[in-house]
């Protein structure tokens, strides 16, 4: 047996997994203060259901094969798609507009990078059914929220229109497969910059006069009257400006944006963006046969865990575990259980050692290795005197109390 994980595929031993849950549970805080409700969906989806909504890069990426019923199906790309297909057939029984949150993973066949991966989590919120600059500020305003809540204060959210993304030639407006062709380049201008862009797009077919003219367009545009709108908005929602900026390179390579499209950068994190979105009025409609209005925003969640770990944002530990109950011989077992369960009795997380054989430098050790932060001594001495020993693994300092007390001293 080949005994590791495929490539692009990863374990989450419990140190990992821990900085994960803290960052799940600081992301659904902010988000449930908006509103916002959690969906899940299956990682398998008809085929026929994903294609062609991502674009052709988005369909040679993704995994797809025949099952053994000989139906043709695919593994989630991400959570918008899966989203359109549950309001489409839920329209009936759920509330418009529909807010939802959506923390599962996602998988691309991609080539494996810093920060990109073949199975990660996306951490989704979108707004279904209404067509308002509010509703695209209080989007934006959520994402930034986010990355307060975690610690974050260098970044900023790019902000453009799809509307500001229409160029010419000298024939005129350009055809919409060469119009999209043209964005999906100008998406590229901050990884390969304004050489690589003039370059590609005549690679792709466009004159070097056009390519300068569609590259030149982009560096110069306004933001457009909604954009102007929502700006208006999130300075009402008390938004600071430093957190967010119109760029009119911003392009957002996906076929299914419509109106508003933006990214979140964190300064000196070099993958790039974190968290990207923007407005699609069109997607859901083609499940749901009626135009219904959405927007929102995917997380980059392994970006930011990465971006946390650089900056250390996470609290020094991040132990769940806050009180270890040794046995310190097999006649004290009883008693040590006993007051394992009393303090979880009282909301404490106790860990009681299971090993009843094992030497108190064995136990002292693994509360050490898990980063336990107290260890709860109860020998023949404390059961004499009907007191426990706490042991602070941090100071090492050790101190003699009664159960109450200790019940007291670690609930603060």
């Amino acid at each position: 047996m080949n005994i590791q994980t495929l490539k692009g595929f990863r374990d989450f031993l419990p140190e990992e997994a821990r900085k994960r849950q803290y960052v799940i549970s600081a992301l659904r805080k902010v988000f449930e203060s908006y509103g916002f409700e959690p969906l899940e969906t299956p990682a398998l989806e008809y085929e026929e259901i994903l294609m062609d909504k991502y674009g052709e890069e988005g369909d040679k990426l993704m995994y797809r094969f025949t099952d053994n019923g000989d139906r043709r199906v695919a593994m989630r790309y991400d959570q918008t798609v899966p989203l359109a297909r549950v309001v489409a057939q839920y329209q009936n029984e759920i509330p418009m507009p529909f807010k939802r949150y959506q923390m599962q993973p996602v998988w691309r066949a991609e080539n494996t990078q810093k920060g990109r991966f073949r199975e990660f989590t996306q951490c989704d919120i979108d707004t279904v059914g209404l067509n308002s600059p509010l509703t695209d500020a209080e989007t934006i305003a959520t994402v930034i929220d986010a990355f307060l809540q975690l610690g974050f204060q260098n970044f900023k959210v790019l902000i453009n229109d799809r509307a500001n993304l229409k160029f010419s030639d000298d024939k005129g407006e350009l055809p919409p497969d060469m119009n999209i062709k043209a964005v999906r380049i100008l998406d590229k201008y901050k990884k390969i910059g304004r050489d690589g862009v003039l370059q590609e797009l005549q690679n792709t077919g466009f004159t070097k006069e056009v390519a300068e003219a569609i590259v030149q367009t982009a560096e110069t545009m306004k933001p457009t009257e909604r954009l102007n709108e929502v700006f208006a908005y999130l300075e009402k929602l008390n938004i600071d400006q430093k957190y967010y900026e119109f760029s009119g390179t911003l392009a957002r390579g996906l076929d299914y944006y419509t109106g508003i499209i933006f990214e979140t950068e964190i300064e000196s994190y070099t993958p790039g963006a974190v968290c990207s979105g923007g407005r699609y009025d069109e997607l859901i409609g083609m499940f749901a046969n009626r135009q219904l209005p959405a927007v929102g925003c995917a997380f980059g969640f392994d970006r930011i865990i990465e971006a946390m770990e650089e900056q250390k944002l996470f609290p020094e530990t991040m132990a769940t575990t806050q009180v270890l109950v040794t046995i310190f011989n097999p006649s004290l077992a009883n008693d040590a259980t006993k007051l394992s369960s009393q303090l979880r009795s009282k909301n404490i997380s106790t860990e009681l050692y299971l090993d009843e054989q094992a030497k108190m430098e064995k136990q002292l050790k693994y509360a050490d290795q898990k980063n336990i932060p107290y260890v709860v001594i109860l020998g023949p001495e404390e059961k004499e005197k009907n007191v426990v020993t706490l042991r602070d693994m941090k100071s090492r300092e050790q101190n003699q109390m009664s159960i109450d007390s200790l019940i007291e001293t670690l609930k603060k």
